[in-house]
């Protein structure tokens, strides 16, 4: 879409808002006069990348409802169904130009949620998953590092670090992306490796997901071993990030296995 205004004089993309009052604004991919010298703040912003996927979508629905983040963003290749008087949505179907898009984006987010991700068959071949899940995110995360984002929160999955891991071409994809995080050296680095998402709208493995959800019949703790709700872990990472902004994470590189996901994201969730 091109621009028509006679203000800006550099390439762009359209921003968009999506609910009741809804705008366009540009965002230039290449340094301007105009944006050169604007002031941003990072005390309540956040940005999500994958926002309309399953947790992503979550995620997304917890940070708007929540009163500590005055802008949320989200960069994806098509806009959230999401509505709020907060949100700013960008809407850019080459994901290969979203890692650019966040040193230019003010006020400019203090935290940045990945939630990217894709199966082989979605994808179409192990080797285009990759391209998604590993270097995609890779580039997400140092670009995120380079405009300064204080804190970057990841969505990997559960049994990662298994002794299998090394043969299992998923479990690489997410591996390599939790150690390029960590040597990125974020102020705060936090990765969730949740187990099987349940309660999703459109399934992607069905009979693999009515059998975890069915196991809540034996226990909460047994189903809660395997598979987490998709709102569970989207809040799980809103308050993990929350905490570490406020100092009160139990390291600079926080990693929230399943008990950790289902702790924060369920048993203490107070909103």
């Amino acid at each position: 879409m091109e621009c028509t205004c006679t203000v800006c004089n550099t390439d762009h993309v359209i921003h968009r808002q999506p609910g009741p009052f809804r705008r366009l604004d540009h965002i230039p991919l290449f340094p301007s006069r105009q944006s050169a010298n604007i002031p941003t703040s990072t005390m309540t912003t956040a940005a999500v990348f994958g926002c309309t996927g399953a947790v992503g979508s979550q995620i997304l629905a917890t940070l708007l409802a929540s009163d500590a983040f005055s802008t949320v963003k989200t960069i994806s290749r098509r806009l959230p169904n999401s509505q709020s008087a907060k949100l700013e949505a960008l809407e850019e179907p080459d994901p290969t130009k979203w890692g650019g898009i966040i040193s230019y984006l003010s006020p400019k987010p203090s935290m940045i949620f990945n939630a990217v991700g894709t199966t082989t068959a979605a994808a179409g071949s192990i080797k285009n998953q990759w391209k998604i899940d590993h270097d995609l995110c890779i580039e997400n995360a140092r670009a995120a590092k380079e405009a300064g984002v204080k804190t970057y929160i990841y969505i990997s999955s559960g049994g990662t670090r298994s002794f299998l891991w090394g043969w299992v071409p998923y479990s690489k994809m997410k591996v390599g992306v939790e150690d390029a995080i960590k040597e990125l050296g974020f102020d705060n680095a936090i990765i969730l490796r949740p187990g099987m998402i349940i309660g999703r709208e459109e399934s992607k493995s069905f009979l693999l997901e009515r059998f975890v959800e069915g196991l809540q019949r034996l226990g909460q703790g047994v189903q809660d071993k395997i598979g987490q709700n998709q709102t569970t872990i989207g809040r799980a990472a809103v308050a993990a990030a929350r905490m570490a902004e406020e100092g009160k994470a139990p390291s600079i590189y926080w990693v929230l296995e399943q008990a950790d996901i289902v702790r924060l994201g369920r048993d203490e969730w107070k909103e």
